[in-house]
């Protein structure tokens, strides 16, 4: 057997027993612990597997830590772009209601929104509503709450009040993680309300999420597989593939 194909029936029994031991692969692949290793470390530096001490898990099984708004900006820019740009296409016609949740990814489409554009938008990102202020055409409503150090969003029952009121055309969100255990999540139980708030008030909301999500849990789980319309990615996910997420309804669309 191939090294390749060795690897990819080691992702295969990694998924489906949760957990699997070195010293258990190595006897059903008739290797050495040493060869196991070398594959786990293959694996998990494609992101297929988490190594632990003697085996490795699922990645999926990987909390999704919260990271600062300048350290998001940072990371997977380019994909993030992609991203944004093909989420260009799915403004609400001129006239229009859209909300665009905090977030880096949300955050880029910003970058790509005409000058001319006639749209109402609401948000509660504060550098979002930074840069939507300076586009001449648009009806731009920042929502109330207490702001973030971490996210600089604005969160509260003040802002998830604001959103119940509200029915928007199109809401683009941002997560921290998608499963098929746990739905969409993110690490803060304020910011996962307020999130929560933008799909009930959606007529279709889109996810805005590079790979690197997919397969991902967070602390605080804000809504089903099945309340979401549309998930903007920039590549396939071998821990959480598109045929998965399509089973739940999804159109899914590689940028």
């Amino acid at each position: 057997m191939y090294a390749e194909e060795r690897q990819s029936k080691i992702v295969e029994l990694v998924l489906a027993r949760g957990r699997v031991s070195v010293a258990d692969l190595a006897q059903e692949f008739q290797v050495t612990n040493e060869t196991i290793r070398r594959d786990l470390k293959v694996l998990e530096r494609l992101r297929l597997i988490r190594r632990l001490h003697g085996g490795a898990i699922p990645i999926s099984s990987l909390p999704a830590i919260e990271s600062g708004l300048d350290e998001r900006d940072h990371s997977r820019a380019k994909e993030k772009e992609r991203i944004a740009l093909k989420a260009k296409a799915f403004l609400p016609q001129p006239g229009g209601t859209l909300a665009i949740d905090a977030g880096s990814t949300t955050a880029k489409l910003v970058e790509f929104i005409a000058p001319d554009t006639q749209l109402t938008v609401l948000t509660h990102g504060v550098p979002i509503a930074a840069r939507l202020a300076t586009v001449p055409g648009l009806d731009l409503h920042l929502l109330p709450g207490k702001v973030r150090t971490t996210t600089q969003a604005a969160v509260g029952a003040v802002t998830v009040q604001a959103i119940s009121k509200l029915k928007l055309d199109v809401v683009f969100l941002g997560t921290n993680g998608v499963s098929v255990e746990n739905g969409l999540s993110t690490p803060d139980p304020e910011e996962a309300a307020v999130k929560r708030a933008l799909v009930k008030c959606a007529r279709k909301v889109i996810v805005l999420a590079d790979s690197s999500k997919l397969g991902l849990t967070a602390t605080v789980g804000f809504a089903e597989l099945d309340e979401i319309d549309m998930i903007i990615t920039d590549a396939e996910s071998p821990v959480l593939p598109i045929k998965v997420l399509e089973d739940y309804g999804i159109e899914v669309l590689i940028a």
